[in-house]
């Protein structure tokens, strides 16, 4: 077995090497402690490199109260967190970095060439100079324990190996991309030693629906730009969002739709069968029902529907295509009722989501219940979570990245504290 390090020199440990896993490596060497960081990847944060290649949106500049919100159930739990590492505090601590960043359209933030290498370089360059070590191609096993001791297990290209560690930082990721290293696999572990774990769940995914022929084999790949989307969730609440999304071979996917995946999702699983979720769509979000009645008014002059959408309200093909087949009741002739369904549309009841490894994120995870306000969990001291691992979803970009740096400074904070109180300055 390793040798146990001596209080004098705690052995700490992050396994997982994502925002949340390395600004807790960071903040536990900014409290003088050193700190390795394991991950199973051949190099670290790729997830975050891959959803930076089409723009980093890294945080949002909105009102704050407005931006806690975005976090929906999680938002009381994550307040403390985000109040500690604010979205202005993470603009301030790229800047340190010497990476500058602006606001972009709704309140986006990001780094000035829109890249998220430059930023993860020098954060590493910066992580090392602190004296932090990164072990690439190890991949967290599991345990086994010997006279009371805990050790971790670790797949190398070398052949399994065992550590042992005076306090330790996961921060594993949730379920999707598993090709970048976030498979899930930590839920069984810490399930059998106690650890309440929700089940994971795609977020900020895409959705199949039962298109008929016609469309998957005309309008596939068709972007509905300017359109709004609205749902009326589990509480009675009603969700709008604005935005584009895609018409795909499968069903719908892409930014409007992602905005709104967590409540169309929790419909589908927990919703009353005989109300099924449904999303509603409107297609001129910037006119009022009179507005377009007023514009369908003058005499069709044999045009075609498709045609009469297109030069009198400029819609695209798609839309009389589609209206057909969510409406096929509808009096084309009736230009209230034209009115009524372009306002709100409802598109056919989603069959599923798209599996989680598609998944821009993941929710479920560790419980708020199976840990402490430091994120330590309960039934295993010593032991911290950060990142997607905790209970909590949020729209995918800015708000995501926040709470994982947050939760990464809440969960180095902690054990940096843990490991003082409990093992240096016990044995001193």
């Amino acid at each position: 077995m390793p040798t146990c390090y001596s209080s004098a020199a705690p052995r700490i440990a992050v396994i997982g090497a994502g925002p949340a896993g390395l600004m807790a490596a960071e903040r536990i060497g900014q409290h003088g402690l050193t700190v390795e960081v394991f991950d199973a990847m051949p190099s670290v944060a790729r997830k975050f490199l891959l959803a930076g290649v089409g723009g980093m949106n890294i945080t949002h500049a909105e009102n704050y109260p407005d931006f806690v919100s975005r976090y929906g159930n999680a938002s009381v739990w994550l307040k403390p967190m985000l109040d500690d590492f604010s979205p202005d505090d993470l603009r301030r601590w790229i800047h340190n970095l010497g990476i500058e960043t602006f606001v972009g359209t709704s309140d986006r933030v990001f780094p000035r060439d829109m890249k998220a290498a430059p930023l993860l370089r020098a954060w590493l360059h910066r992580l090392r100079s602190q004296g932090v070590s990164i072990h690439p191609r190890h991949r967290w096993l599991g345990w086994q324990t010997d006279e009371g001791n805990r050790y971790w297990r670790f797949s190398t290209p070398e052949g399994e190996k065992t550590e042992h560690f005076d306090a330790v930082v996961l921060a594993l990721g949730g379920a999707s991309w598993p090709r970048l290293g976030s498979d899930g696999e930590w839920c069984e572990p810490l399930r059998q030693q106690g650890v309440g774990v929700s089940p994971l769940l795609p977020s900020n995914c895409g959705f199949d629906m039962p298109w008929s022929s016609f469309i998957r084999e005309h309008f596939a790949g068709t972007p509905l730009k300017n359109i709004a989307l609205s749902l009326t969730d589990l509480s009675g609440r009603t969700w709008s969002r604005k935005g584009e999304c895609i018409i795909s071979h499968y069903g719908v996917e892409g930014s409007l739709i992602y905005a709104l995946s967590a409540p169309l999702r929790d419909l589908m699983l927990h919703g009353n069968p005989d109300k099924p979720a449904r999303l509603w769509l409107d297609w001129l979000p910037q006119n009022s029902h009179a507005q377009i009645i007023s514009k369908l008014q003058p005499s069709r002059k044999g045009m075609s529907f498709a045609n009469v959408l297109r030069k009198k309200l400029n819609l695209p093909g798609i839309t009389s295509a589609l209206l057909k087949e969510c409406c096929p009741q509808l009096d084309l002739h009736n230009h209230s009722a034209v009115a009524d369904a372009l306002k709100a549309m409802p598109l056919p009841c989603p069959d599923a989501t798209r599996p989680i490894a598609e998944a821009i994120s993941t929710a479920g995870g560790v419980t708020q219940a199976s840990v402490n306000e430091h994120l330590m969990l309960r039934t295993l001291p010593g032991v911290f979570v950060a990142g997607e691992m905790l209970d909590w979803e949020a729209p995918t970009g800015g708000y995501l990245l926040t709470a994982c740096f947050a939760s990464g400074k809440r969960a180095g904070d902690g054990v940096s504290e843990w490991v003082l109180d409990t093992i240096v300055r016990k044995g001193d």
